[in-house]
């Protein structure tokens, strides 16, 4: 399977900094919360990897991560330029994809919790062994700014619709999915939006109305943040500080999870720790491997 991070977009809610820096590389309290999407799919044990940003912005996360060789994965970069809906993605990256499933992430959502990777590798499995696309409800008070998710009498998921002005549920489309690769057909076909966008939302209903899609519900145990406005942005710093803090273990360190997964070793680890030994940063890994 290959993954994907839209790390595109203009951003306009978090204006005035994304006029000249990409969201996706502000903070989230001591990282990049490119690192955060990065790390899910390291977890889920995806290791060629699409990133999609703006033709301006793309030098950047180059400068960042480099081919991901130094923490055992592939990167790969591609120039979106124009955001014309999340299902571009799945165009843009066409012969990145070639004939393989695929994850989205989007690069602006953080998720924490116990057994999360669990329930990626579940997805994982039923994609690639039953072509069949999943995606992930939450629970939330305001769904009318998200995909919600709808339900008949049985609780039997019938559609799912685009940030509507009164919704029939409060279960939000949170920003992962796994689809098989006739995603790529399916975005290929489907109109834009009154929005001009290639929504994913009708990427999914095509997937429910042929019984191919699985939705599943997270509980109470699983946190899921979206960072795209400023209170949300720096309600997901607090959350973050408040974790690391209290457990001494970061999250969404991409270094640790690359050793604890195998993908480098001690002493390449130790490499990348030499230019940043001074810090805290460094400091944390070098802790791993005394």
């Amino acid at each position: 399977m290959k993954g994907i991070i839209l790390a595109g977009g203009l951003g306009t809610r978090l204006y005035p900094i994304t006029k000249v820096l990409s969201k996706q590389l502000l903070s989230v309290y001591d990282k990049p919360m490119i690192y955060y999407p990065l790390s899910l799919l390291m977890m889920a044990e995806i290791r060629d990897i699409l990133i999609i940003s703006t033709p301006y912005d793309l030098p950047l996360y180059k400068r960042l991560l480099g081919d991901g060789s130094k923490i055992g994965v592939k990167l790969s970069f591609i120039e979106q330029l124009k955001p014309e809906g999340l299902a571009q993605a799945f165009i843009i990256g066409e012969e990145f994809i070639g004939e393989d499933s695929v994850c989205l992430v989007l690069g602006d959502n953080i998720f924490y919790g116990q057994g999360f990777s669990s329930l990626l590798r579940s997805a994982i499995k039923r994609t690639i062994e039953d072509q069949k696309a999943s995606i992930f409800g939450y629970y939330v008070k305001d769904p009318e700014r998200y995909g919600v998710v709808s339900f008949n009498k049985d609780k039997e998921v019938v559609e799912i619709e685009e940030k509507p002005e009164i919704p029939k549920s409060n279960y939000a489309v949170i920003g992962v999915y796994f689809y098989p690769n006739t995603v790529i057909d399916i975005a290929k076909k489907i109109k834009p939006s009154n929005r001009g966008e290639l929504e994913i939302t009708e990427v999914n209903n095509v997937f429910l109305n042929e019984k191919n899609l699985n939705v599943e519900l997270m509980n109470e145990e699983f946190v899921w943040l979206d960072t795209g406005t400023h209170d949300s942005l720096l309600e997901a710093s607090n959350f973050i500080q408040a974790i690391e803090k209290r457990q001494g273990l970061k999250i969404a360190c991409i270094e640790e999870i690359a050793l604890k997964k195998g993908y480098i070793n001690k002493s390449e680890l130790q490499k990348l720790i030499a230019p940043i030994i001074n810090t805290e940063y460094g400091d944390y890994l070098k802790n791993l491997i005394i």
